[in-house]
């Protein structure tokens, strides 16, 4: 330990740190909750605890681990389940051999790729690799996704956040999946014809891609937010200048995947929906005060909802009306811009309480749901009037108080939506078209509250996302997982619930635990009628952009004096080439096919002290290059158990000494 590490801080001092700093912001919110004696108290399980009682480790743990399953009633009289770990009703076990019926898409977080789920059953099936190299898959490892990765800004690690499926008429067409990086401003595209990511776009001007979607219905923009205000062009200007900082809301084509247009704004975009017609793409925001300290980002008592005009965006952008940074258009969003006087304003933005984090656009695309954060309610906007109405006032059609720290929202389809409370560590499930009929800040329309374990983020029902959800079972992504699991060191897991919500007035159940490793951040579901993957690859689809090796095209060829080409097959249970021979210094391309028909039969390709790597599915094609700069015997060997002669399927690299 050097000198300069602290060896005797107080972890109360920390947790008082923290505490008084969160105070502090909680202190202008709406309506404060009473306060106890050790601060702003937290309902957990029928229990009264201090939030620095939850902080502290050792209290939580003590405490909550008594966590039952019970119905109590929460301060407005509402019914509220504890959300014990034994389940009483909703059956999620899928039998082994049977087939799940949605597949979950979760991202993530800074493991950088996508995690694949069957549901109910929570099994994990396959992971993706995104924005991370992996070896079980050889991805960054082979040319095309080294080559992928690397026009991409080369960065070692990403992100990943809020994952998003392509639509067609507000359903999902089973085509793509995308994701951002907020760690590196990118968003990806995944081809699920085969599961695998097919292209990433490096977005210029922006850094941390944080809010991303798919514009509905039909996906003809993916839209993507740069969360950190920085100047533009950001090179070295305006260093000291936070007033002159900007954030920007970014337009893709996502068959090109290049970023068509961008949108400068006041404050920090956030995370974003857009409505079912295809013209508003809602976003939230914060930090209105263009600060860049906490205290500073969390003065005002309103932060700016926007609301971009897409099709009046693209006539400006038609129209030559932008400025051109690193190649791309960028049009003036901002409120003082005169795109935005008079009475239709390219981006019109929406007083919204406080420091508001999200924004999610409910199934029949009339209202959309702004969680407030750091205010314990959820703006509810009407879309129509966005068209309709000069007064942004106008706009906000009802606001239900839900609980403390509300986050996100997620629907049905049976007119109810459902917000994640960070702070409570609860989901409020609550009744849309009463929160717009009752009066501003009422709990009326809030019909039921089960307990989380610990601290809920994103939350996502089943197929929400799309016109018609199936309203069976919402996932929690919870944070903190404290005492629900084996301990496994200082870095805990997270823990995904699952929750049967039923049809109707059902009540909420909690059914299952999920230890998941950190951070998944969110998910998407699609039914599985909705998905084709393929079982063999296609060698169609890359015709023309690299070989089908047959066993008799198998051979070396000398390219250039200090270049070869080796091509060779691959199947059960040997190799094209049983050896190869290179010089010294040689710059090899080394060129497999996986000749096998049969489903699940991959081969794959290793050559020790070389950092050669590929995974090889039926009928696929996959190359590498490298410079054999080491002579001697090198073995070729299989990565994947595919025979019985698994251990004996070889081949040699002879690197002969030049």
């Amino acid at each position: 330990m050097t000198e300069e590490t602290p060896t005797d801080v107080d972890p109360d001092a920390v947790v008082e740190q923290y505490e008084q700093q969160l105070n502090d912001v909680l202190a202008t919110v709406e309506d404060p909750v009473p306060e106890a004696d050790d601060g702003i108290t937290l309902e957990l399980a029928g229990l009264q605890l201090g939030r620095r009682d939850l902080l502290k480790t050792g209290a939580a743990v003590g405490a909550l681990g008594i966590a039952g399953c019970q119905t109590r009633s929460n301060a407005a009289g509402t019914a509220t389940s504890s959300g014990g770990s034994q389940s009483h009703g909703a059956d999620h076990f899928v039998p082994p051999g049977e087939h799940d019926e949605y597949y979950g898409f979760w991202s993530g977080g800074h493991s950088g790729e996508i995690r694949v789920m069957g549901i109910p059953s929570m099994r994990e099936l396959m992971r993706i690799p995104v924005f991370n190299t992996e070896g079980a898959r050889g991805y960054g490892y082979d040319d095309e996704t080294t080559e992928m990765l690397d026009d991409a800004g080369g960065y070692t690690w990403g992100d990943n956040h809020h994952p998003a499926l392509s639509e067609t008429g507000g359903d999902y067409d089973g085509r793509y999946l995308f994701v951002n990086d907020k760690a590196n401003g990118r968003i990806a595209r995944i081809d699920l014809k085969y599961f695998e990511t097919d292209a990433i776009t490096d977005v210029p001007n922006v850094q941390a891609v944080h809010g991303f979607c798919v514009q509905s219905p039909d996906t003809e923009y993916l839209f993507g937010n740069g969360e950190f205000r920085t100047p533009l062009p950001n090179d070295g200007r305006d260093l000291n200048s936070p007033e002159k900082y900007t954030s920007l809301f970014s337009a893709l084509d996502p068959e090109s995947m290049e970023t068509l247009w961008q949108v400068k704004v006041d404050g920090n975009l956030d995370i974003m929906d857009t409505d079912k017609d295809g013209r508003w793409a809602i976003s939230s925001a914060y930090n209105s005060e263009g600060a860049t300290d906490v205290q500073g980002m969390t003065h005002d008592d309103r932060d700016w909802v926007k609301a971009f005009d897409v099709p009046a965006i693209q006539e400006a952008v038609d129209a030559g009306k932008y400025e051109e940074v690193n190649g791309v258009p960028i049009v003036d969003g901002t409120r003082d811009s005169p795109l935005n006087k008079g009475d239709d304003p390219i981006v019109r933005y929406i007083p919204t309480p406080k420091s508001p984090h999200c924004v999610e656009v409910e199934p029949n695309g009339k209202y959309a749901m702004v969680a407030g954060k750091l205010s314990p309610t959820v703006t509810i906007l009407d879309i129509e009037k966005l068209t309709e109405s000069s007064d942004p006032e106008e706009v906000v059609a009802g606001r239900p108080k839900v609980g403390l720290g509300p986050l996100h929202t997620t629907y049905d389809g049976n007119g109810h939506a459902y917000t994640s409370l960070f702070i409570d560590s609860q989901v409020a499930k609550w009744d849309i078209q009463a929160a717009v009929e009752a009066e501003n800040n009422s709990t009326d329309p809030i019909m039921e509250k089960i307990d989380v374990h610990y601290n809920p983020g994103h939350i996502q029902a089943v197929e929400a996302m799309t016109n018609d959800p199936d309203g069976e079972w919402l996932i929690s992504l919870n944070k903190l997982s404290k005492d629900r699991f084996l301990p496994t060191g200082p870095i805990h897991p997270d823990n995904d619930q699952l929750i049967h919500i039923g049809q109707g007035e059902k009540s909420m159940e909690l059914v299952a635990d999920h230890p998941v490793y950190p951070e998944p951040h969110d998910c998407i579901f699609a039914h599985k009628d909705k998905l084709d993957p393929a079982r063999v690859w296609d060698k169609s689809d890359y015709e023309g952009e690299k070989p089908y090796v047959e066993e008799s095209d198998s051979g070396v060829e000398r390219t250039g004096d200090r270049s070869v080409h080796v091509k060779t097959s691959s199947k059960r249970s040997e190799y094209g080439l049983t050896e190869f021979t290179v010089k010294e210094g040689d710059e090899v391309t080394l060129t497999v096919t996986n000749i096998e028909g049969v489903p699940d039969i991959v081969h794959g390709v290793a050559i020790p002290e070389y950092n050669v790597n590929l995974a090889i599915a039926p009928q696929d094609t996959r190359e590498v290059t490298f410079t054999a700069d080491k002579p001697g015997v090198y073995w070729v060997y299989c990565t994947y158990f595919c025979s019985a002669l698994h251990l004996e399927m070889r081949s040699r690299m002879l690197v002969e000494p030049r």
